[in-house]
């Protein structure tokens, strides 16, 4: 049993406990409720912060007794309490949908969570998405654990200099004001792990944050019991070398699982976030050897169906990769004296070519081929995660690499606005986002232009009220004798159009593609008739120097006298900034070379607030575009690096602002509502919305991925782990053989509209129910590809492992299109994951 760690609130002061509950629930940043609680607490602190535990911490015990002295406040604070229990007491969409589920607990993966600006943990899209998700858990009820690190000083913070460059600062991370507080038992003590690194042991501490009703774990390894260099183990996200970063994986994995069994849970499903925690497919299979008393392979078998691979990785050079050596250092003593296997065998979890003693481990692969199931974060991204992972599965054809997707989505309470919110909720009901979403679009079909316009101009006013507000702080500080900066705070127009682009500036994304001709980008935004304002953000990372000099780019563009008042580059993008953005510009653009946006969710972000976006075909924006709800750029092709082509793409981006979006904006009736706009306005919320939102990521990963993974593990479990034994039989089984099998003669005949194919098939002295033989032909204008399985007939004559087998397809395709094959098969089995073995007949 755990309890709470208060630190140093005043807890003897009456309802400052109540008040410390509420300040620990990172729900704040998405229910908005407490927000004047926290108002009333410290205006300015909750404004530059939003982080009510850092309030708590640092208010005066006078002031606390006053506000608690007050009805008014009080009663503020029983009405957030009231409705939490009730939300707490009422029936989730998990617990309607799936009843008698074999799902008790997913445990979530990742390296980053973003959550909220008040827990600085994370990068960029991969904690967002893990944020929304974990965020998402709590609306639906869907039985979550999620584990991730406590970084000391976590992602840098951007600065901008007099000159206009990117400098890096990394401040660190105090727990005692972070919303987290120490994992203790019932006993009082902090539960504390230990993970082998070279030499000593590496102890770890363990943290909470609450995300409504689930719970983040975040582990931190710097532990006075630790050495130094140990203690610097989670000090930066993706900082140091392959060192750290494989020691936080190690930490992320190992630590992780052993975390969970201390703290009791049994999770029948380990969702991996990425490839940086596919330690946990070692740890996990070790946990259940000692409790089980069986080998590695058997408890592989048996965890690895429980396992969910999502790979957000649109290049294979993205992925972790560690040198022998360094392996060797730290995991040869585990592999043989924890898991009781060979080293080389374990290095051949994690290479394409398991043999080669000079190939770098791929974490990638180790989660490939420790996952029952894997999947892309969109429906472009899965076809080229199927390439990327191609070489695991050779001969296979790419339609068939186990690779599925689950198009990413984002919370939609934590993006909307405060006017989009009410507008939902007048149309949708309260907390719309905490079940099915599939009638929302009818109901915001219904909406008028005037109400959309109304929400529009309420969240443009918002957002300029915003930006003028920090581009003054900005600007003071970069240069505070500036005299320019007096009048700054009027600087943006609440009634012009304004666009927005922000993410992390690296060449790939091509953040620079608006300035290829920077005149005619100036005569955009200058225009007297329709005037364009546009709001600019973004992080380089700091070892990219390309990806600086592009921030250096936007920079000393909007500070030029002739646009200074219609851009503004804002730093040190972070999630509140990203708040501010999606709800008040008009439209986002993105502006990635197609195909190495593997999904990109902040696009996604401005649809409940009525924006409309201006995207390459890429990622998520490839599913979701039509004309009548946005616009896009490119082709639908690869064009890779082409200046060529980045030269075509720039002007069309400015040929579809100048001719199709600002017009658009500006054609106003008389009541001056733009009446075309509003149109694609209400479209793109109906049908967008719900479609990319972590509700239905989440129900998708829950109904598709996580129940049938949580039955399949449970199936295999059973029963002391027959069925994981039997398995590890059976592939044992199909690799001493697999080299033997060969086809005979292949024939077939063409009658009544049919092909009757007839193959001869050499077994060796394998089990033919092992195996299945298809007839297989590739799919049609992309569709998928036809198998048709064969049936086993009668012994070859004089063979005593030859077999003929027969088998039948319509003879609306040529007999040449077709071929025949053996894979390996099993009931229980998912081929290829499992076993990529394939012969086919020539």
């Amino acid at each position: 049993m755990e309890t709470t760690d208060y630190g140093f609130i005043p807890l003897e002061l009456d309802g400052v406990r109540e008040l410390a509950d509420l300040a620990l629930n990172l729900n704040n940043c998405w229910d908005h409720g407490a927000d004047e609680i926290w108002r009333r607490l410290d205006p300015e602190l909750w404004t530059l912060t939003r982080n009510a535990w850092l309030l708590l911490q640092t208010v005066s015990r006078s002031r606390l007794r006053t506000l608690l002295a007050d009805d008014g406040f009080r009663k503020l604070v029983a009405g957030q309490i009231a409705i939490r229990a009730a939300r707490d007491k009422k029936q989730s969409w998990f617990d309607r949908a799936h009843p008698n589920s074999p799902l008790t607990c997913a445990a979530y993966f990742s390296m980053e969570f973003g959550l909220s600006e008040a827990l600085p943990i994370y990068s960029g899209g991969l904690g967002n998405v893990a944020g929304d998700q974990l965020k998402a858990a709590d609306d639906l009820g869907v039985p979550v654990a999620a584990v991730g690190l406590l970084y000391q000083q976590g992602y840098f913070r951007q600065q901008i200099d007099a000159a206009g460059e990117q400098t890096e600062l990394y401040p660190f991370n105090d727990p005692a004001q972070l919303p987290i507080v120490p994992v203790r038992d019932s006993d009082g003590q902090w539960y504390r792990i230990v993970v082998a690194l070279p030499g000593h042991k590496l102890w770890l501490r363990v943290w909470q944050a609450l995300v409504g009703s689930r719970r983040l774990y975040l582990i931190d390894s710097n532990d006075p019991a630790n050495p130094p260099v140990f203690r610097g183990v989670t000090s930066e996200l993706y900082g140091g070398g392959s060192e750290l970063r494989l020691r936080q994986e190690l930490v992320l994995g190992i630590g992780g699982w052993r975390l969970l069994t201390r703290l009791g849970l049994r999770p029948e499903v380990c969702h991996l976030n990425e490839g940086h925690a596919a330690f946990v497919v070692l740890e996990r299979a070790r946990s259940l050897m000692d409790e089980r008393k069986i080998d590695f392979r058997t408890a592989l078998a048996i965890t690895r169906a429980g396992n969910l691979f999502t790979t957000h990785t649109p290049v294979a050079a993205g992925f972790d990769r560690f040198a022998p050596d360094l392996m060797e250092q730290h995991l040869k003593l585990y592999a043989e004296r924890v898991l009781h296997i060979g080293f080389d065998d374990l290095m051949a979890l994690g290479r394409r070519n398991r043999h080669d003693s000079s190939e770098p481990f791929n974490v990638a692969y180790l989660a490939m081929r420790g996952s029952g199931t894997v999947n892309a974060v969109s429906r472009l991204h899965g076809e080229v995660s199927r390439a990327i992972f191609e070489p695991l599965f050779e001969r296979w054809p790419n339609a068939e690499v186990p690779i599925s997707y689950v198009t990413n989505g984002v919370h939609t309470p934590t993006w909307q606005s405060d006017a989009a919110d009410r507008l939902w909720i007048s149309i949708c009901g309260n907390a719309p986002w905490s079940a099915e979403t599939e009638e929302f679009a009818d109901r915001v079909r219904k909406l008028s232009d005037a109400e959309i316009w109304k929400m529009r101009a309420d969240n443009r006013a918002e957002l300029v009220e915003n930006v003028n507000r920090r581009f003054a702080r900005q600007s003071s500080l970069a240069s505070p004798l500036d005299e320019a900066n007096a009048s700054i705070e009027r600087i943006f127009d609440p009634n012009a159009m304004t666009l927005g682009f922000a993410r992390r500036f690296a060449e790939y994304k091509r953040p620079n593609l608006l300035l290829r001709d920077p005149e005619r980008l100036v005569r955009i935004l200058t225009s007297r008739d329709r005037p364009v304002q546009m709001v600019v953000a973004g992080k380089a990372h700091p070892a990219d120097r390309g990806g600086k000099a592009l921030v250096h780019q936007w920079v000393m563009f909007a500070r030029r006298p002739d646009v200074r008042a219609r851009v503004i580059f804002l730093s040190d993008y972070d999630l509140l900034l990203a708040e501010n953005l999606v709800h008040g510009v008009d439209l986002w653009i993105n502006t990635p070379r197609r195909p190495w946006e593997a999904c990109g969710t902040s696009g996604m972000k401005v649809l409940p607030n009525g924006g409309l976006n201006l995207s390459e075909l890429d990622g998520w924006w490839a599913e979701a575009y039509s004309p009548d709800i946005g616009w896009a750029l490119g082709d639908g092709g690869f064009h890779g690096e082409d200046p060529a082509w980045d030269a075509r793409e720039a002007e069309q981006l400015y040929e579809l602002l100048e001719h199709a979006v600002i017009p658009k904006f500006y054609e106003r009736d008389g009541a001056g509502i733009p009446r075309g706009w509003t149109a694609m306005v209400r479209e793109s919320m109906a049908r967008l919305t719900p479609q990319f939102s972590a509700n239905r990521a989440l129900r998708e990963y829950t109904e598709n991925h996580y129940l049938p993974a949580a039955a399949r593990f449970r199936q295999r479990a059973d029963n002391n782990g027959a069925l994981g034994a039997e398995l590890v039989r059976w592939e044992s089984e199909i690799d001493r053989h697999w080299s033997a099998l060969h086809f005979g003669n292949f024939s077939v005949e063409t009658a009544n509209g049919e092909h009757h194919f007839q193959a001869q098939v050499y077994l060796d002295d394998l089990d033919p129910n092992a195996v299945a033989v298809e007839i297989y032909a590739d799919g049609l204008n992309g569709g998928p590809p036809t198998r048709l399985a064969m049936t086993r007939g009668s012994q070859l004559v004089g063979a005593t492992h030859g077999w003929i087998f027969h088998g039948m397809a319509a003879a609306d395709r040529p007999a040449g299109d077709f071929t025949a094959r053996v894979i390996p098969h099993h009931p229980d089995a998912q081929v290829p994951l499992e076993a990529a073995q394939i012969i086919w007949q020539r």
